[in-house]
């Protein structure tokens, strides 16, 4: 049965939209991102103040992990969902309980409530981010949907760092309208969240062939089960300790969950949350990979470069954020050229491959950062690891959307926020035990080597006072670094200098890490991109079975040379260029659904 139709009057022939229509409906999609996207940060330069302001500053680190937790879970199964019953109405289903979250959290009196409102708050980010990329795979075309990808992407990476800055800046407001200023972290969502609400019911219009599929809901139990010990441990190790019991838990719970899922979802063939004959095709494995190394590299990056620059440097959250943009400058720049380049040429694997050579680059860089490098050095090094950065992002979405049949863009678009997110966790978490567990051995270091320093003799000398001081709060360990506005330059420069080695030692394993995504990038089968949309492909694909009694043997008439495409499932063998509209990719026997 075929699809029926929601067209726009200005449409052109073949179902295309125009490029007004497009930008239009991005805006709905990218204001949804940037609330998802900002959300991951945000939170982190306001906690100290919400703690305080709760009274319970030790269970902060569960208001970040139950966000973290239900993101990362909800994002295949929103994108698998999709696949069944159509993208938009879970799109809005995903804003509404974001925006439903967000407006509860504004009202949490307690840390725990907190935690909990940020968990339902993170079902609904989890939807939003691989459903918004997974709607513009259905409208636009691979070989342009590179030049509007980029935009997104921009969007999320942009939102990514603004978020310390717009935490920093309401935090730091005691109370704005008669409300806390921390509450508007959160409030600020709903009105944004309302007009991405009206443009998509206004202007997103998309066919949908129902597929009468089961639900995975084994799958989801499972995946639940094997990645929430795995995330809170990623989380906490490093105040349970790695080798802790706690922790020891977690980790065979967490690979038993994983290894009964994959047993789930071999058994659950098409149906299943991530179906494994995806990973068949060389392109989606690698890609995926790749973004995984990558969300470790952003955002594992993103975490010590702030601390880097309040700790070492004295700037504020919400200035150090501003001190960023060099880095958003850079990707936002990459990821709009790159996305351009890929429209007019129809190639994208040169991108990853130079992109990863330059966070290589960047991150190398970084490793000569030291107390004493100047700012505009450190805004260098961080635009060429932002300019790698945007090169990696939107061409890996790309890459595993376009290798997949048009019937799972929901799931390759999910599967990019999925293992960007897992990296991103691993990242953080991994990145900032290292940083934290080496600071207190380099700064202790440097302060016996200082003590032959006559500067540093003749201060303490002049300064008992701040020598003390010293002395108790480097007992204390790192909690709490404000004691270091106080002292003199000589007292406190080895300080600096020791935890600037320490950051120096991540940037060194970031380096070697993001190397693995160089020769990932090499091995990326660049399948040739499809010249059409998601919702295309499907309605030819329909239109060739005419009705679900039609005999099997049916011959299914030819494509006109000119729509001739690369196969959905191109990826999955030598990328050669077959013809779409075949009875496999119909759905046949499914039900119409507008």
């Amino acid at each position: 049965m075929t699809a029926g139709t929601t067209r726009p009057t200005d449409a052109p022939p073949g179902d295309a939209l125009t490029h007004r229509q497009i930008l239009t409906i991005l805006s709905g999609l990218v204001l949804g991102m940037f609330l998802a996207a900002l959300d991951q940060t945000i939170v982190s330069t306001a906690i100290k103040t919400i703690g305080n302001d709760l009274h319970d500053l030790s269970a902060q680190a569960w208001v970040t992990t139950a966000f973290l937790i239900t993101s990362t879970i909800a994002a295949p199964l929103f994108g698998k969902l999709s696949d069944i019953y159509g993208r938009k109405r879970l799109f809005m289903l995903s804003i509404m309980t974001f925006v439903v979250g967000s407006a509860l959290c504004g009202l949490a009196q307690s840390m725990y409530e907190l935690a909990a409102f940020r968990a339902f708050q993170g079902i609904g980010a989890g939807g939003i981010m691989p459903l918004a990329l997974a709607v513009i795979g259905d409208i636009i075309p691979p070989r342009e949907r590179a030049r509007y990808q980029g935009y997104m992407m921009a969007v999320f990476a942009s939102a990514s760092v603004l978020g310390p800055v717009l935490g920093g800046l309401f935090s730091g407001t005691n109370s704005f309208l008669g409300v806390d200023g921390w509450r508007w972290i959160f409030y600020i969502n709903v009105p944004v969240a309302a007009i991405a609400l009206v443009v998509i019911a206004k202007v997103l219009h998309l066919d949908h062939v129902r597929r009468e599929r089961r639900i995975d809901w084994w799958g989801s139990v499972l995946l639940t089960v094997g990645l929430v010990p795995l995330l809170v441990v990623a989380e906490q190790g490093q105040s349970w300790g790695w080798a802790s019991l706690r922790s020891f838990i977690c980790y065979i719970v967490g690979v038993v969950g994983l290894a009964l899922f994959v047993r789930v979802q071999a058994r659950m063939g098409d149906d299943a949350l991530l179906p494994l004959r995806l990973f068949r095709s060389s392109t989606f494995s690698v890609a995926s990979a790749q973004v995984t190394i990558i969300g470790m590299a952003m955002f594992g990056g993103l975490s010590v470069i702030p601390l880097y620059l309040q700790i070492v440097k004295g700037a504020s959250p919400t200035r150090s954020g501003l001190l960023m943009l060099p880095l958003v400058g850079g990707l936002m720049l990459a990821s709009l050229t790159s996305g351009r380049l890929t429209a007019r040429t129809g190639r994208y694997k040169i991108f990853p491959v130079i992109g990863s050579v330059l966070m290589v680059i960047g991150a190398g860089l970084m490793t000569m950062i030291s107390a004493d490098t100047p700012l505009w050095q450190t805004d260098v090094f961080m635009a060429i690891f932002g300019i790698g950065l945007g090169l990696n992002m939107q061409s890996l979405v790309l890459a595993m959307q376009n290798s997949v049949p048009a019937k799972d863009m929901g799931v390759a678009s999910a599967a990019s926020a999925f293992f960007r997110s897992i990296g991103g966790t691993l990242g953080t978490a991994v990145f900032l035990s290292i940083l934290f567990s080496l600071a207190g051995t380099k700064i202790a270091d440097k302060y016996t080597a200082a003590a032959n320093d006559p500067s540093f003799t003749a201060s303490a000398a002049a300064h008992p006072d701040q020598v003390a001081a010293l002395h108790q709060h480097l007992a204390g360990g790192l909690d709490d670094t404000s004691f270091l506005n106080g002292l003199a330059k000589p007292l406190s420069h080895p300080f600096f200098a020791g935890f600037s080695e320490a950051g120096d030692v991540v940037f060194t394993i970031v380096a070697v890490l993001l190397l693995a995504a160089v020769v990932l990038a090499t091995r990326l089968k660049e399948v040739p991109l499809r010249l059409m949309s998601g919702n295309q492909a499907r309605s030819e694909a329909a239109a060739a079975v005419p009705n679900t009694t039609a005999n099997a043997a049916s011959v299914v008439p030819a494509q006109p040379a000119a729509t001739a495409v690369p196969s959905e499932g191109a990826g999955d063998t030598d990328g050669s260029p077959v013809r779409t509209g075949t009875a496999t990719e119909s759905g046949a026997g499914d039900t119409t659904e507008r």
